[in-house]
């Protein structure tokens, strides 16, 4: 395969995929938001909680690892369908579940649904982002500003989706909430299925399960980099800081758990759409126009310790804090606000270098490796999340993060330009 310049088929393509993929994550930040607040409100404790996204972590390690083989085997689109389509099964099969099993039942039910939905995120994930090392164009930084642009939209569209799920679960309930994703999922699918033009590889029938596993030592490195920033994130991102949020805004009213699901989702939103909004500004902020490879490496590097300074700095504060919980609160938020624009450059460049590292004909591969990496750093992190909150609160787990951005750190320090 060959990297195409910006054709209009290819053009078309891009836009097709990325619209597939928005509508997906949509539903999938959506249904993040619903599940935790809808089951904390039940009464589960932050392990509890962690349990039911351990699945979802889980299949994504195994589905990355899996799914580059099969995009180069069968093509990008069925990777694609595949991935939008089984989510619509998980949302329709979440419906259904009964308020009256007993706990361990329901935390069965929704780490097999929330697996399904793993394996279905990770599907279309790995497609969009394979697509754009083919679509992109070759000059001018047009695979940084491309993929920047899919990834930071991305964001901002999940973002919108914990805003959009803490609104449903307030406003209509968990199953008329869940049953409404599947129909609009349903219908943007139908749509993708008849308006995606050619553009996209077909798949080549010779392609081996051995040919997943990278021999390049960067994109090795890379991905172990990736594992700790990620889990960095997550270890507050998924359980901890929510729950602790709840616990500051709610009053245990049925009025004021709806307030607190609206202000929660409000935050989780904010910080996802600012998120994906440096994401995909990026390119701009580094200059990456004009910068060669060797330059992006060693900006990675700085901006990889630069990230560990927050959630450093955050701990310090949680340690020491006194009087109103609000004060805390509210340096938290500004300081989280502080790391997702940080964390969205770190990540943007990974999403770049990754693809600047791989071929144009094992990009399935290698990206579906680096996403299986991706998936094993949410993986830790969704454990520890639960873990170090539970044991020992705040401060524990924002120092966890501030030691696994450290390692993500030491890892990049390690990446050498390509040889020319």
């Amino acid at each position: 395969m060959t990297r195409p310049s910006a054709r209009p088929e290819g053009l078309s393509a891009y836009i097709a995929v990325t619209a597939a993929y928005w509508a997906f994550m949509l539903t999938d930040g959506a249904l993040r938001m619903l599940v935790l607040l809808h089951f904390h409100t039940l009464g589960f404790s932050p392990v509890q909680l962690a349990y039911l996204f351990v699945l979802y972590e889980i299949a994504g390690v195994v589905t990355n690892l899996c799914a580059g083989w099969i995009a180069a085997r069968f093509g990008l689109t069925s990777t694609l369908y595949a991935g939008l389509g089984l989510q619509v099964v998980a949302l329709l099969a979440l419906s259904q579940l009964d308020p009256s099993w007993a706990v361990g039942a329901s935390v069965v039910f929704v780490m097999l649904v929330q697996g399904a939905s793993g394996i279905a995120k990770d599907l279309a994930k790995m497609s969009s982002k394979s697509a754009v090392k083919l679509l992109a164009p070759s000059e001018d930084g047009g695979l940084f500003r491309w993929v920047a642009l899919l990834t930071g939209s991305k964001n901002m569209v999940k973002g919108l989706g914990f805003l959009l799920g803490a609104a449903l679960l307030a406003t209509f309930g968990f199953v008329w909430a869940v049953l409404g994703m599947a129909m609009i999922l349903a219908i943007i699918l139908l749509a993708v299925l008849i308006a995606m033009p050619a553009g996209l590889p077909k798949g080549r029938k010779g392609t081996k399960f051995s040919e997943v596993f990278s021999k390049s030592r960067n994109v090795n490195l890379l991905s172990a980099a990736r594992v700790f920033l990620f889990g960095a994130r997550d270890v507050w991102f998924v359980v901890g800081i929510p729950i602790h949020f709840y616990a500051v805004l709610s009053d245990g009213t049925t009025e004021g758990n709806r307030a607190a699901f609206f202000l929660i989702g409000t935050f989780m939103a904010g910080w996802i759409i600012l998120y994906g909004l440096v994401q995909a500004n990026a390119p701009r902020i580094l200059r990456a126009k004009s910068r060669p490879e060797a330059e992006l490496i060693t900006a990675a590097r700085g901006w990889a310790w630069a990230l560990a300074i927050v959630p450093a700095a955050l701990t310090v504060a949680a340690m020491f804090a006194q009087g109103p919980q609000m004060w805390l609160t509210l340096t938290l938020i500004l300081g989280l606000l502080a790391f997702g624009a940080i964390f969205a450059v770190n990540s943007s460049l990974h999403s770049y270098l990754i693809l600047t590292f791989t071929k144009a004909e094992r990009v399935t591969m290698d990206v579906g490796f680096y996403y299986m990496a991706n998936a094993a750093g949410r993986l830790a992190g969704t454990l520890l999340s639960g873990v170090t909150y539970q044991l020992g609160g705040l401060v524990l787990m924002l120092g966890t993060a501030a030691a696994m951005v450290a390692l993500s750190a030491i890892t990049v320090g390690f990446l050498r330009p390509q040889d020319t």
